[in-house]
């Protein structure tokens, strides 16, 4: 009798090993669609590149950017709560709730952010198993409530700084000496965005799978192995090559008009924040990131050039994503535990 419960406990956590490395591989993929907006909606806009091509682009680069380990997989494996505390359980509830959130989300059209996403679900799972003292809040504060306040608010403030040089720059050159040069410049910044899309976003995904992979025992320590490195860098580049084309809408056409100057300013803000972000094992939202830099541009031309009501609606978002995904995360963990799972 013992030897069965062993190869039944022993089998239950085989499924779950392979639904957490399926399902974290899904979030990954939704994560690339969901967010293929922010890497190619300025682009776009300004008709640079046309719609095809730019997503090309931005699925190769996300796979390169995803290949090179920043601190953000370590911070979502190990920095947020305690990874001894942590069960397989926890971490396929944490995924499941992230992707119903990043679903939901791109269906309704409204640019939320998969990185808080995963971050909210992954701490009402953890809390919902063990309690408030597994969460590492030191972690959660410094290294996600204050970068997701903080970056946007960065990324709006570079990219209107930027902006106003260049349109001293400009002033005293011919009217078609910006549309010529900044439209091959913004290709190059285009090409950043999505290199450092691929470098923050796709880490979250390499650090939720060696999470489950050390719950399980199958990691001595929370070290992301080489093949989680590689599946998730080609299944990012997939995800982002299918493309968002209904959040696209809005992060292209409906906060500001875009120029390829504009475009070039607000690419080269976001990237320049997300890659150091990245770098510091923040888990930033690319999301929030672009959209507080196209924000930008557009207040640098006239406070009135912006239609205020769609960063009004990003950050309402902004707001409830992280206690919204952690609802969703206790959810999904009280379904798996009274599937007798928990």
């Amino acid at each position: 009798m013992p030897k069965i419960v062993f190869y039944a406990k022993f089998e239950n956590m085989e499924v779950l090993l392979i639904l957490i490395v399926l399902l974290g591989l899904i979030f990954d993929y939704t994560n690339g669609f969901h967010d293929a907006a922010n890497v190619v909606s300025t682009v776009i806009a300004t008709r640079v590149l046309a719609p095809l091509s730019a997503i090309v682009m931005a699925a190769v680069l996300n796979f390169i950017g995803a290949t090179q380990i920043s601190g953000v997989a370590q911070t979502i494996a190990t920095g947020l709560v305690n990874a001894q505390d942590a069960t397989q359980v926890v971490v396929l509830a944490a995924v499941i709730g992230a992707i119903i959130w990043n679903l939901v989300t791109w269906y309704i059209g409204i640019p939320s952010s998969s990185s808080y996403a995963l971050i909210g679900a992954l701490i009402g799972a953890a809390w919902m198993h063990q309690g408030i003292s597994t969460i590492i809040w030191g972690g959660v504060l410094g290294k996600v409530v204050i970068p997701m306040v903080l970056s946007p608010i960065v990324g709006f403030l570079f990219a209107y700084s930027l902006m106003k040089g260049l349109y001293f720059y400009l002033r005293y050159r011919h009217e078609n000496h910006g549309e010529k040069v900044f439209r091959h410049l913004q290709i190059g910044s285009a090409c950043f965005v999505a290199l450092s899309h691929g470098l923050n976003d796709a880490q979250k995904s390499m650090g939720i799978i060696t999470l489950g992979l050390f719950a399980g025992g199958y990691l001595s320590a929370p070290t992301i192995p080489l093949w989680v490195i590689m599946s998730c860098a080609v299944v990012m580049g997939l995800g982002t090559a299918t493309g968002g084309f209904r959040i696209i809408k809005t992060m292209a056409f409906s906060i500001t008009h875009i120029e390829p100057v504009q475009g070039f300013a607000a690419e080269t803000a976001a990237s320049a924040v997300i890659l150091m972000a990245s770098f510091m094992g923040m888990p930033v939202s690319s999301t929030q990131m672009i959209a507080g830099s196209i924000t930008g541009v557009g207040t640098a031309k006239s406070r009135h050039a912006v239609s205020w009501k769609v960063p009004q609606k990003m950050i309402l978002a902004w707001i409830v994503t992280l206690p919204g995904a952690a609802v969703l995360g206790v959810f999904a963990y009280l379904l798996l535990a009274g599937l007798g799972l928990g």
